[in-house]
């Protein structure tokens, strides 16, 4: 009896050949949606009531407040009233943020001025500690509804 014959010799090698071909789908798959990534679409935003949030008197909101014509104002510091330059509003942010880390933290934009003022105020709030960054809206069911 030929005892070669009943034993097999095990492969110690990985087949790699489907790897590839998983690796080469997806390679194409981000190559194709990279792009449509980029591209933006053109909507118009529709207007809807917002709920009201209640922070209480213990937890009063840190709001930068952007203007039509780009100016700041901060509701915390030594003057409220007075419009600040981004090194004042990133400064007085910092220190009430770090006094207050729990404290939530807005951006107020005037709805006729430029977006891109909007994103640079939460850009310096970012910039002073604040970890998340809302938008606060008017609520319209009011307006809507009398």
């Amino acid at each position: 009896m030929n005892m070669r014959r009943g034993k097999r010799r095990l492969a110690n090698e990985i087949n790699v050949v489907p790897y590839i071909d998983v690796m080469l789908v997806l390679l194409i798959i981000f190559m194709v949606t990279a792009p449509l990534l980029t591209t933006g679409v053109e909507v118009d935003l529709p207007e809807a009531p917002a709920e009201t949030i209640d922070f209480g008197a213990e937890n009063q909101p840190i709001v930068l407040t952007v203007t039509g014509d780009g100016s700041l104002y901060l509701n915390v510091g030594e003057n409220p009233d007075q419009s600040l330059d981004p090194a004042q509003v990133t400064s007085i942010a910092s220190r009430v943020i770090q006094a207050r880390p729990d404290a939530p933290v807005a951006v107020r934009g005037d709805g006729a001025g430029s977006y891109g003022n909007v994103v640079r105020g939460m850009v310096m709030l970012q910039r002073a500690g604040a970890k998340q960054v809302g938008l606060l809206t008017d609520d319209i069911s009011d307006e809507a509804n009398p």
